[in-house]
């Protein structure tokens, strides 16, 4: 299973690194994005699944970046944890207001932090945290890499789990080829674009083997989703 992305919003390199380790060390999939404007841009580029927001950056304070995000259609349900050192209550209450769904006061420990995280995946996107979840007539057990339609499992190889798992994350949501390498085959590693397009083509064909209805969805000229709305 490919564990959520998390983009961490931190300026301080000390900081930002122990962040990314120990949050590596849970599973998470991280990003680092050392100012506000920065943030932005990595948002829009790979939308992550929760955000580690420093309150204090350079460009865009972290209470407007939290603010942006709240405006855009790809980031509205997004998990968004708040990280400051300042304990004022009339700054929290202003955070959470402009829609941050934490808020975690430094200096604090890892564990806390980390339990913390894991409170709000579960709140906001108990598909990230759960080891079974169901998307229309699909049901996925990470744990046991099983996936099964109306009753009848269905077999998959290792990568067309992977692509199952991540569109059914985030059902409805269209994401480019681009951005499906990234979440299943990693940033580091170079595959062609259309690789994905056979991999998309292969999990069609098992999950529609007993099935007429086809919830891979294509977006000419924008990807694919996973939706049963259609």
């Amino acid at each position: 299973m490919q564990g959520p992305h998390v983009l961490v919003v931190e300026d301080e390199e000390a900081l930002a690194t122990l962040l990314k380790y120990n949050l590596e060390k849970e599973g998470y999939r991280v990003t680092v994005a050392g100012d506000g404007e920065e943030a932005l841009m990595m948002a829009e580029e790979a939308p992550p699944d929760l955000v580690l927001l420093d309150w204090m950056l350079p460009k865009v304070p972290g209470i407007e970046v939290c603010r942006r995000l709240r405006q855009r259609s790809d980031a509205r349900n997004t998990p968004i944890v708040m990280l400051t050192a300042r304990g004022d209550e009339s700054d929290r209450i202003r955070g959470l207001d402009l829609g941050a769904d934490d808020y975690v006061s430094k200096p604090f420990s890892v564990s806390e932090l980390m339990a913390r995280l894991r409170a709000v995946l579960r709140r906001i996107r108990p598909a990230l945290a759960e080891d079974k979840i169901t998307v229309g007539d699909i049901s996925i057990d990470r744990a046991a890499r099983r996936v099964r339609r109306r009753g009848g499992e269905v077999h998959l190889g290792p990568t067309e789990f992977k692509l199952l798992d991540y569109l059914a994350q985030h059902p409805g949501r269209v994401f480019s080829r681009e951005q499906l390498l990234d979440a299943v085959w990693g940033s580091d590693v170079y595959v062609e674009a259309r690789t994905v397009d056979v991999h998309i083509g292969r999990l069609r064909k098992a999950l529609n083997k007993d099935s007429d209805i086809d919830p891979i969805r294509t977006v000419r000229s924008a990807g694919y989703s996973l939706d049963f709305e259609s």
